[in-house]
């Protein structure tokens, strides 16, 4: 057993929520993705060089367990129904850190989402009490991270 399952079985529990499937960040309108159903090649998911795209319920959906999003495009590029383009490129929404499951919270040094976080985004109040900040573009790598799984996206 790693660390980050120690830590997760600790902190998570048994009641904890499912997250809501975070899409690639190249789509117009949610509703467009009704056409990945009929799409079979699913190329938006073999393309993935962060291996990060999974498919849930025919359509791509963001798995951040192992990695983030690099925003390279190739995703986008190879969808060929029309619902991911480039044209509609975006961040994807931040993501938020629940201060009961955080180590840093409760007073044990631990950085690793600030030390993965490209731009900068997690700011510590001392060696404690992460935030993210708002230049946070949402590409995930703290997720993957967190020995705990405290960081993600609500609901």
């Amino acid at each position: 057993m790693q660390r980050r399952e120690v830590f997760g079985a600790l902190f998570k529990g048994p009641n904890a929520k499912e997250r809501r499937p975070l899409f690639p960040p190249y789509f117009n309108k949610i509703e467009d993705f009704e056409k990945c159903k009929e799409c079979e090649s699913k190329t938006c998911q073999s393309v993935c060089e962060e291996n990060i795209i999974v498919i849930v319920n025919d359509k791509p959906s963001l798995d951040f367990s192992k990695s983030g999003c690099a925003f390279c495009d190739e995703c986008a590029k190879a969808c060929e129904a029309g619902v991911l383009s480039i044209a509609y490129k975006k961040d994807i929404p931040a993501p938020k850190i629940d201060m009961i499951g955080c180590l840093a919270w409760h007073k044990t040094i631990c950085s690793m989402c600030k030390d993965v976080c490209e731009v900068g985004a997690i700011e510590f109040s001392g060696l404690f009490n992460p935030e993210i900040r708002d230049v946070c573009n949402g590409c995930g790598f703290c997720v993957g991270v967190c020995p705990t799984q405290a960081i993600g996206w609500e609901g």
